[in-house]
């Protein structure tokens, strides 16, 4: 959505945003606020794991199980089941059955199980998104929620072509809710880092950048063999190169469909008059 001033969105009875940019900008802070304020929270990365990967990510459980001969028998014979217990704020289950591609003994996984699950992961993600305009529905009709907020993850740039005008997920989205793109700070970024050393986590590459990434990390790191590399050391490597690459791509998002705010605006609102007046000052200075 575009709008000729800011006065027309205020104006607006039923309000449906779409917030993106990279992990920590202040996303999920600022939906959980407004879902304070009574706008539905819908959040892709929740729906991603409980609906589109959910059962990939049991089975994969159950593997694991399996490998006791314990938790075996029970299973077999149905005395136990398991689940996962994924919230808006624990995205644990997703992130480990993704995994980090490397040596078994470190916790790895092959590299052509890895790219499995991160194709997984693109379906699955583009899926979610997709759902936005029933979720609206949905929202407004069951729960009788006037405004919504749309959580994306920080991978929504790698799922889409921001060059095109027919991309079907960002015109689904632009065509039913503004797009927000908060962007980071060059000081963000490296705090990024600095926490993504200390906590390596999965992510998602687009495959071919992925191919890309994992032959150079290889060929600067002398290793041939796939089991040889540090599923911690081209994690954090791999989350340098992520964030180069998906800056600009998040721009071309926020400039052929969007608005732009910056980092330290998120902080400012605490309220949902504040969120509806910066959102009108940035249409009108856009």
């Amino acid at each position: 959505m575009k709008f000729k001033s800011g006065q027309d969105f205020a104006n607006l009875s039923s309000k449906a945003v779409t917030v993106l940019g990279m992990s920590g900008v202040g996303k999920t802070t600022l939906a959980a606020l407004l879902q304070e304020q009574q706008w539905f929270q819908y959040s892709v990365d929740y729906r991603i794991g409980t609906r589109y990967m959910d059962e990939h990510i049991v089975d994969n459980f159950k593997r694991e199980a399996m490998g006791n001969p314990f938790l075996a028998e029970l299973l077999r014979s149905d005395s136990i089941y398991i689940r996962s217990n994924i919230t808006f704020h624990n995205l644990a289950p997703l992130s480990t059955y993704l995994g980090k591609p490397g040596n078994p003994a470190k916790g790895g996984i092959s590299f052509a199980e890895y790219k499995r699950r991160q194709a997984q992961h693109r379906e699955a993600e583009i899926k979610a998104l997709l759902d936005v305009p029933e979720f609206i529905g949905r929202a407004a009709e069951i729960y009788r929620y006037k405004n919504f907020i749309c959580d994306s993850g920080g991978s929504l740039c790698e799922v889409v072509d921001p060059d095109s005008s027919n991309d079907p997920v960002l015109k689904s989205l632009s065509e039913n809710t503004l797009l927000l793109y908060i962007e980071g700070t060059p000081e963000h970024s490296k705090m990024l880092v600095e926490r993504f050393r200390k906590h390596p986590k999965p992510m998602y590459y687009q495959p071919q950048f992925l191919d890309d990434k994992w032959a150079q990390y290889k060929s600067l790191n002398k290793i041939t063999n796939d089991d040889d590399v540090d599923p911690d050391g081209f994690a954090v490597w791999g989350f340098e190169q992520l964030l180069l690459h998906r800056i600009p791509l998040y721009r071309k998002i926020a400039d052929h469909y969007g608005y732009t705010i910056r980092m330290h605006d998120v902080p400012k609102v605490q309220t949902e008059p504040d969120f509806i007046n910066l959102l009108s000052r940035t249409i009108d200075q856009a």
